[in-house]
């Protein structure tokens, strides 16, 4: 039989219990809530080309501006 811990408490949990992988719905919640209010957070690349070309024109402006403070 499978366990696991759970995420939230850390208490061993069996595969087949009912809230698996969490040991109770309290902590499931927990969890929950944590995704919602952004303290988990998924990265990942930027694959949007629009993205991409707007992050690399603000780049270049940054670059333009600090360079003419150098001198």
């Amino acid at each position: 039989m499978r366990a696991l811990r759970c995420p939230t408490c850390r208490v061993l949990v069996l595969q087949t219990a009912e809230d698996f992988p969490f040991c109770s719905n309290r902590c499931r919640v927990i969890d929950l809530g944590k995704w919602a209010s952004g303290g988990y957070v998924i990265s990942t690349k930027i694959n949007d080309p629009e993205m991409l070309e707007s992050l690399a024109d603000e780049q270049s402006q940054d670059d333009g501006d600090s360079s003419s403070h150098k001198q």
